[in-house]
Formats: structure tokens, sequence, C-alpha cells
């Protein structure tokens, strides 16, 4: 049996049920205009992704690596990699690893960076029209929150703990 719901209890059930229904539709919405900026640039999101993690390991990073990163096979990373090695101009390429001929290495092309910059300046120029909405307060007030809101979710439901169904 469970114990009888406080006034509180409700009011934090609606909370719940309203900050679930706005994250929901924040993440939807977020994908949805991912996604268009990057057709507009001839990426899909997992490819921009590549390239994303490749800038944060200056521009270059085992395959293995990136997969892990991203919760993909190698098999799957390897067919990313390709379609990025594919197009004109090539947006990767793939150096052997002289220490281990078993690893391959993931290569930012110079074109490849120009389109995660073009990208990433698109996204960030909506963002700040976004955040132009706002008053300075405010902004100070969103981020403060959903920082608050990233620390509490990293620290009390760690991904490692999420069950899976392996």
């Amino acid at each position: 049996m469970f114990p009888a719901l406080t006034p509180n209890d409700a009011e934090l059930d609606q909370d719940v049920l309203m900050f679930w229904a706005l994250l929901f539709k924040i993440v939807l919405d977020g994908e949805k205009r991912l996604t268009a900026h990057m057709a507009a640039h001839g990426l899909t999101p997992p490819q921009f992704y590549v390239l994303k993690t490749l800038v944060e390991h200056a521009g270059r990073c085992r395959i293995g690596q990136i997969a892990e990163e991203h919760h993909l096979t190698n098999a799957t990373m390897t067919g990313l990699v390709k379609r990025l090695e594919a197009m004109t101009p090539p947006l990767v390429s793939r150096e052997t690893n002289v220490n281990d001929r078993r690893s391959i290495y993931v290569v930012m092309t110079r074109a490849g960076h120009e389109r995660f910059m073009a990208i990433q300046t698109d996204l960030l120029a909506q963002a700040q029209g976004v955040l132009r909405l706002l008053s300075a307060e405010e902004r100070q007030d969103l981020i403060h929150y959903l920082s608050r809101y990233v620390q509490a979710v990293e620290e009390r439901f760690p991904i490692e703990s999420i069950p899976t169904l392996d």
C-alpha cells in the first residue's frame, strides 16, 4: 500500500508532469532544428557529432574511441566515417596507427573543420536570437537553473546506473 499523498506531493506530481512535458518538447524541437541546420549543410546529426568529437580531440581521434563516446559499434562508426570520407571534398581521412596496425585514426580535413564551423556558427546564431528575447537577468536565471539541473542529474542518476536491456 502506498502512503497517502500530501498536498505537497500532489503539487510535486503536477510539477513533474509539466517539467517532463516541457523537457520532451524542448528535446524534440531541438532535434528537429539540429537536423534541419545540418541538412542545410549536407550532413546528418550523427555525421556532425563525429566532426564535433574530432574538434574536441584536436582534429584526430581513434575510430573506436569516437564509437565508444557515442555508444555506437565500430561497424556503425566505420560507415559514418566512410560517408564523411567520400564527400566532395572529404571531411575526414583515415590513418593507420603506426604502433598498432589494427587501430585507425580519423583525421578531420580542412573542409571538415570549415563545415563544422559553419554549422556551429548557425546554431550559435539561433541560440543568440532566442536568448536575446530574455533580459540579462532572465538569461542568468535560465543558465543557473539549467546548470543546477544538469549537475543534479549527473550526480544523482549517472548514465552508468541506468539499467539496460542487455
